[in-house]
């Protein structure tokens, strides 16, 4: 049925399918470039919401244009650098009057040469346009191939704080290599599509957290090999992981108003660093999103997911991965040029078949919830935004879980009052120096927040806020709050990047006992139902900084190096260690994962 569902609606809305473009890669480097564009022109972005993210390339090319038209103050080199960068990127975008005049953006380049040819081509038909390895236009195909290569190597050092185990070093890589093909059919149709092979062996801070946050062999219950952000992942050497890794999707804009899109990738909502509704924190999932926009000012996105329970026992190994599926819908509201509004909720089936009453676009889910009778997981969340004098932006997200205002204003710490919150703020170009830009950010998440509770009849991790055992939403689960600072610098190709923070949170100090941080249990189990405050159980503080020099050695192709200082206190000794990474990269068109937990 659920085949059948998406069948329909794929053929049904293609009849009008009208021209879109693909999207651009979810790239915390490249989307900090997109979003001081629209902090710069002190107004929100025309083609997209920067709420909802992957942004496609013809919007991005359209706020260049923007921009370009509304400077507000002179440009740097930096900022020409990146618009060149951005509009090669994403040439095939570029409106062909540009390639017969000089601008700002092309005025490295001679006539009659259009926007993003290369200068030296490879055997005539590879890197005719600098950022294509290979390139197809024809009336009937727009066709983008490039390789993707990450090679990286580096060396940890961990120290305990017992004095019991002392020292140890290991060494650390990552050896990645795939493919990955966009463009579109017709100028109606478009595709992407991502394939990779992947083996690292990751820091001691990261194989930890997969102990917590990965998949498990339901057959011997016992932790299997994980990789954060990925799915099946298996066994490398000793310590390390070996997975594939793959996306795609087809999208078509249809009724003028309506993008469809298709496929199985990774979304976001917000503005921060870090998302509370979802983030890109978890592997890819197959997904239909459907995106309405009523002219500039309001975006309402529904999105519909399949997800993977890997939590729900197995009795063999033949067969498949239980499913999970999730509805969310998001309204946003552009209230001027410079306030955004936006409304999110999220209803997490408490079965393993698609239920179609969450079909329904323009309904509240929590009234279907009801209706049914069932016992899905209901979230509800608001973010705001606001731009002002061309360099800041400050944003907040509010997620409610179980809410409940009454045992709130007891203030007796009540286990219902489930929330998350974030409150942050981005100053571009600070202090007057050019491409200098700082964030901060708060988020916490109260105990028991994400979690929900299994039953003789809603299997277990059914109805949690997970899928293939991570989080949707925040890494770090529930039970948590943490700062944030980032600093970023660019000199046109180079380019420095410091993240610094401080995270609190409770763990378990008894596997059976459920203190409310690890969003895989069942609330059912929590250890009170009064009394409950944020850092309950073994209260553990993590100091960090994350430190990177990248070097752009020419379109997507860069080196990088990166130190990592993060120390780790726990009220259990044994897990309390200090942590310090090195590390050099060759990175190909692949975008950088910060893993910041």
């Amino acid at each position: 049925m659920r085949i059948n569902v998406y069948i329909f609606c794929f053929l049904f809305l293609s009849l009008a399918a009208r021209a879109q473009s693909p999207f651009v890669p979810l790239n915390a480097d490249y989307y900090h470039l997109i979003d001081r564009l629209e902090i710069r022109q002190n107004k929100w972005a025309e083609g997209f919401h920067s709420s909802v993210k992957p942004y496609n390339r013809q919007s991005i090319i359209q706020l260049t244009d923007s921009v370009a038209a509304h400077p507000n103050r002179d440009f740097s080199d930096s900022d020409y650098f990146n618009f060149d960068y951005l509009r090669n990127d994403s040439w095939e975008w570029v409106a062909k009057r540009d390639s017969l005049r000089p601008d700002p953006f092309t005025r490295h380049l001679k006539p009659p040469t259009t926007v993003g040819d290369s200068r030296q081509p490879f055997l005539k038909h590879f890197y005719k346009k600098s950022a294509d390895f290979y390139n197809l236009q024809t009336p009937d195909i727009d066709l983008h191939v490039n390789p993707v290569v990450y090679l990286g190597f580096g060396a940890e050092n961990t120290s305990s704080q017992t004095g019991t185990s002392g020292n140890s070093n290991q060494a650390l890589f990552v050896n990645t290599r795939g493919l990955e093909i966009r463009g579109t059919i017709g100028r109606k149709l478009g595709f992407y599509t991502f394939f990779s092979d992947n083996q690292a062996i990751y820091p001691e801070y990261i194989q930890r957290y997969g102990q917590m946050y990965g998949q498990t062999d339901n057959l011997s219950s016992t932790p299997q090999t994980t990789a954060p952000g990925e799915g099946f992942v298996k066994p490398f050497r000793t310590t390390g992981a070996d997975f594939l890794s793959a996306r795609g999707y087809i999208t078509f804009t249809t009724l003028k108003v309506i993008n469809v899109q298709f496929g199985h990738d990774r979304n976001f909502f917000g503005n921060g660093f870090r998302s509370l509704f979802l983030s890109d924190n978890s592997p890819p999932y197959l997904f239909l999103k459907l995106s309405t926009r009523l002219g500039s000012r309001i975006q309402y996105t529904n999105l519909f997911t399949s997800l993977q329970n890997t939590q729900a026992p197995r009795p063999q190994d033949n067969q498949l991965i239980p499913q999970k599926f999730a509805a969310m819908h998001h309204l946003s509201i552009n209230i001027n040029d410079h306030m955004n509004l936006g409304v999110f909720e999220a209803e997490v089936f408490s079965r393993d078949h698609l239920e179609l009453s969450y079909l329904n676009p323009v309904i509240l889910y929590r009234y279907v919830e009801s209706s049914l009778g069932s016992s899905d997981n209901a979230f509800i969340g608001i973010d705001f935004k606001a731009n002002f004098l061309s360099h800041f932006l400050v944003y907040t997200q509010v997620m409610l879980d179980e809410f409940r205002l009454k045992q709130l204003l007891a203030a007796k710490g009540d286990w219902t009052n489930k929330f998350a919150f974030q409150l942050g703020a981005k100053y571009i170009d600070a202090f007057n120096i050019p491409n200098l830009d700082l964030q901060t950010e708060l988020n916490l998440a109260r105990p028991y927040t994400y979690s929900h509770e299994a039953s003789a009849t809603v299997t277990s991790g059914q109805t949690n806020y997970a899928h293939y055992s991570q989080p949707l939403a925040h890494p770090l689960g529930g039970n948590f709050v943490e700062g944030l600072g980032i600093v970023r610098y660019q000199r046109k190709r180079l380019s420095a990047n410091g993240i610094f923070g401080v995270m609190m949170y409770g763990t378990d100090p008894d596997p059976t006992i459920n203190y409310g941080g690890n969003i895989l249990k069942d609330y059912t189990f929590r250890i009170r139902d009064e009394g409950n405050f944020i850092g309950q159980g073994r209260k553990t503080v993590v100091t960090y900084a994350d430190v990177r020099a990248s070097y752009m050695v020419r379109h997507n192709v860069f080196l990088e190096g990166r130190y990592l200082y993060r120390f780790q206190d726990s009220q259990y000794r044994p897990d309390s260690y200090t942590d310090q990474v090195a590390s050099f990269a060759l990175r190909w068109n692949l975008p950088y994962r910060n893993w910041v937990f």
